[in-house]
C-alpha cells in the first residue's frame, strides 16, 4: 500500500465496503436530524411528550434494536457470506425508506419514530459485519488506515446526514426532498454492497441461536476470556457513553444556552463530526500503520483537557436568537468551536486503535461475535448516558454543567481501565519518548513474520534502544536487558510492563543469567519475539562491541529465525554515552532522524555472533 491509506479507496476490497457503510450512516442520521429538527424547531410532538423527552425517545428507539438482534447479528456474520448479509441488509434499508416516506407525507410521528427504530435494526445488523470483515479485506498494516477511513466516512456521513436534515426541513421545508434523498442513498449502497468481494464464512457450521438472552450473555462471556478484547470493548463503550452525552445535550445547549438556531446545531455537529474524521485518518500516521495503543491515553487526555476547557467556553447566558453565520462572526465562540473540533480529533485518537485492536486480536471464528458484544455493551453504556444525564436534568443541572461532569468522571475511568491492562500506557509511554524525541524511519520490519517465534538482534547504543525497536514493532517483543537498565526510573515501568528479561552476567550473578536464558526459550517456545543486543553493554565510544556467544546459544536450544537490525543515528543522543555518562545533561536533540533497518532472517543453523556482527555493522555503516 505504498500510497498510504486513500490509496484503499481504489481497491474492490475496501471501496464497496466504505460506499455502503457510508450512505447506510447517511440515511440514519438524515432520518434522525429530520425527526429532531421537526421536533426541536417545527413543534412536532408525540403522546404530548416536552421536546427534550421526545428527543431521548428517538434515541432510545435507535438504540433498543441493538439488545434485542445484536447476539442474532454476531452469528449471521460469522456463519454466512459478510458480502451476502451486507446485500440483505440493503434491501431491508429500501423497504424501511418506503415505510419513512409514508411518515413524511402523512406528518405521522409514529410512523416516523417506527422507522427510526428499524433503521436501528438496520445499524445493529450492518455493525458487526462492517468491522468484522475488515480483517478479511485488508493487510495486517493496512487495518489501522482502514479503521481510520470507516471512522473518518461513518463521522463526515453524520455531518451531511445532519446538515441535510436539518436544511431539508428547516430552510426548504420540503417532505419531498427528504424521501427522495433517502431513497437514493438506500439504492447507492445496496448497488455498492453488490460489488463487495466474497468474504466467506470462517464457521459455517454454527448453529444460529435466536433466544437473544442467552446468546447475549453468552458472546459477552466468551469476550471476557481474552483481558485485552474485553477490555478494549469496555473502552470503546465509554466513549460512546461520553458521545450519547454530547450528542443528546447537543440540540438543547445550542437553542437553549448559547441561543443558537437550528443551524448553530448543526455547525456544532459539523465541527464534532469532522474532528473525528480527521482524528481517525491521523491515527496511521501517528501510529506508523500498526496497532498503536499509545494514541488511547493521548486521545483520552484531549478528551479531558477540552471537555473540561468547553465549560469555561460556554457563555454565561444565551443571546438572542442567530443563525450559524453570526455566531462564527462572534470572535467570543472561537474557543468554544475549537474545543468540539479537539474533542472531536482526540476522540478519534481513542477509538480507532481500540477496534482494530479488537479486530486483530480477536480469534477469527468470533471476530463477528466480538463486534456484536461491543454494540451491546455500547448500547448499555449510552443507555445509562441517558439516565446519567436525566438524573442530572431532574436535579436542575444545567447542560454546561453535565458536559463538564462526563469530562471529569472521564478521568477516572480512564485510569481505572489503563491500570486493569497497563499495556496501553505503557505503549502511551513508549510513544510519546520515541516521537518526542526521535523521527524514526524504518526500513525492513516486514521481515519479521506475523507469527511464530525469532530472535531480533541489534547493535546497542543507547538506553532508548529497546523503545525505539518496541515502538516500531507491530508485535508485541521480549526484551532481554541488562538488569540495571531494567531498573531506570520511568522506563522500567514500560520493561516490566512488556515482560522484558533483566540479565546480569554470569561473573555477577550467575543465576539470575541462567533463569534469563531459561525465560527466553520459554517465550520462543510460546511463539513470541525475543531481541537481544548481543554486544551485552552501550556502547561508550560509538563503535560497536565485539558481539558475545549467548545468542548461539539461545538458538541451539531453541532453534529459531534471527533477524539482523541495526540502529542508526542514536549515537550523540541525550540516552548515549557521547561525551560522558548518559543522561546527565540538557537534551540537545529533540526530533532528531534516525534509522532502524533489519534484513531477512538466518536459520538458525548458520548463525553465528561473528557473522551477525558482521552483516548489523554493514547495515549500520558509517551513520552511528
Amino acid at each position: 500500500m505504498s500510497g498510504g491509506q486513500f490509496s484503499l479507496m481504489k481497491t474492490q476490497r475496501f471501496l464497496p465496503l466504505f460506499v455502503t457503510q457510508f450512505f447506510g450512516a447517511f440515511n440514519d442520521n438524515l432520518l434522525k436530524n429530520a425527526v429532531i429538527v421537526l421536533i426541536s424547531f417545527h413543534g412536532m410532538r408525540l403522546f404530548g411528550l416536552a421536546p427534550e423527552l421526545t428527543i431521548q425517545l428517538t434515541a432510545a428507539l435507535f438504540i433498543l434494536p441493538f439488545f434485542f438482534f445484536s447476539a442474532t447479528s454476531g452469528q449471521l456474520c460469522e456463519k454466512y457470506d459478510k458480502a451476502l448479509v451486507a446485500r440483505f441488509v440493503k434491501q431491508m434499508e429500501i423497504a424501511i425508506m418506503m415505510i419513512a416516506a409514508l411518515g413524511f407525507f402523512l406528518e405521522s410521528g409514529a410512523i416516523l419514530m417506527s422507522t427510526i427504530f428499524l433503521m436501528g435494526v438496520h445499524s445493529t445488523l450492518f455493525g458487526p459485519l462492517k468491522y468484522s470483515v475488515l480483517p478479511q479485506y485488508l493487510r495486517d498494516e493496512e487495518l489501522v488506515g482502514g479503521n481510520g477511513l470507516i471512522e473518518m466516512g461513518t463521522f463526515v456521513s453524520i455531518i451531511l446526514g445532519q446538515v441535510a436534515g436539518t436544511v431539508l426541513i428547516d430552510e426548504f421545508h420540503s417532505r419531498t426532498a427528504i424521501v427522495g434523498a433517502l431513497m437514493l442513498c438506500a439504492v447507492v449502497g445496496y448497488l455498492a454492497a453488490r460489488q463487495m468481494p466474497p468474504a466467506p464464512s470462517a464457521i459455517s457450521d454454527l448453529r444460529v441461536d435466536f433466544n437473544f438472552v442467552r446468546q447475549t450473555f453468552a458472546i459477552i462471556g466468551h469476550a471476557k476470556q481474552n483481558r485485552a478484547v474485553w477490555l478494549s470493548l469496555l473502552g470503546i463503550s465509554w466513549f460512546w457513553f461520553l458521545g450519547a452525552i454530547y450528542l443528546s445535550k447537543l440540540p438543547t445547549y445550542a437553542s437553549e444556552v448559547l441561543g443558537g438556531k437550528a443551524s448553530v446545531y448543526t455547525l456544532l455537529m459539523t465541527l464534532f463530526s469532522l474532528g473525528v474524521g480527521l482524528g481517525s485518518v491521523l491515527c496511521e500516521k501517528l501510529s506508523g500503520r500498526k496497532v498503536e495503543l499509545g494514541l488511547v491515553p493521548f486521545g483520552s487526555i484531549g478528551l479531558c483537557l477540552f471537555g473540561i476547557d468547553l465549560y469555561f467556553a460556554t457563555p454565561a447566558k444565551a443571546l438572542s436568537p442567530m443563525g450559524w453565520l453570526e455566531f462564527v462572526s462572534d470572535a467570543s465562540h472561537w474557543r468554544l468551536m475549537a474545543d468540539f473540533t479537539l474533542i472531536g480529533i482526540f476522540g478519534g485518537f481513542y477509538i480507532v486503535p481500540l477496534y482494530a485492536l479488537i479486530q486483530s486480536r480477536s480469534e477469527p471464528t468470533f471476530r463477528s461475535r466480538a463486534i456484536a458484544a461491543n454494540n451491546i455493551l455500547n448500547s448499555l453504556f449510552m443507555v445509562v448516558s441517558a439516565l446519567f444525564a436525566g438524573v442530572l436534568a431532574a436535579l436542575k443541572v444545567d447542560i454546561p454543567t453535565v458536559l463538564l461532569s462526563a469530562a471529569l468522571l472521564n478521568i477516572v475511568v480512564a485510569l481505572y481501565i489503563y491500570s486493569l491492562l497497563p499495556e496501553i500506557l505503557m505503549r502511551f509511554v513508549v510513544w510519546i519518548l520515541t516521537h518526542l524525541m526521535y523521527r524514526v524511519k524504518v526500513d525492513g520490519l516486514d521481515h519479521i513474520p506475523d507469527e511464530g517465534p525469532c530472535v531480533l538482534v541489534c547493535n546497542h547504543v543507547s538506553f532508548m534502544d529497546a523503545l525505539i525497536i518496541a515502538g516500531a514493532c507491530r508485535r508485541p517483543v521480549r526484551f532481554v536487558m541488562d538488569h540495571q537498565i531494567f531498573k531506570i526510573p520511568v522506563i522500567s515501568f514500560v520493561f516490566r510492563t512488556a515482560r522484558a528479561i533483566p540479565i546480569a552476567p554470569s561473573k555477577e550473578d550467575p543465576e539470575m543469567k541462567a533463569r534469563a536464558f531459561d525465560k527466553v526459550a520459554e517465550e520462543l517456545a510460546n511463539g513470541e519475539v525475543v531481541c537481544i543486543f548481543p554486544e551485552g553493554k552501550i556502547t561508550y565510544d560509538g563503535e560497536m562491541n565485539p558481539f558475545r556467544s549467548g545468542v548461539e546459544d539461545i538458538v541451539l536450544r531453541t532453534p529459531v529465525p534471527v533477524i539482523p537490525m541495526a540502529l542508526r543515528g542514536m549515537w550523540g543522543s541525550f540516552f548515549s554515552r557521547k561525551n560522558g555518562p548518559a543522561m546527565q545533561r540538557f537534551p540537545r536533540r529533540f526530533w532528531s532522524k534516525i534509522e532502524l533497518l533489519a534484513e531477512p532472517a538466518i536459520a538458525p543453523a548458520q548463525v553465528t555472533a561473528a557473522g551477525l556482527q558482521t552483516q548489523v555493522a554493514r547495515m549500520r555503516g558509517d551513520w552511528k
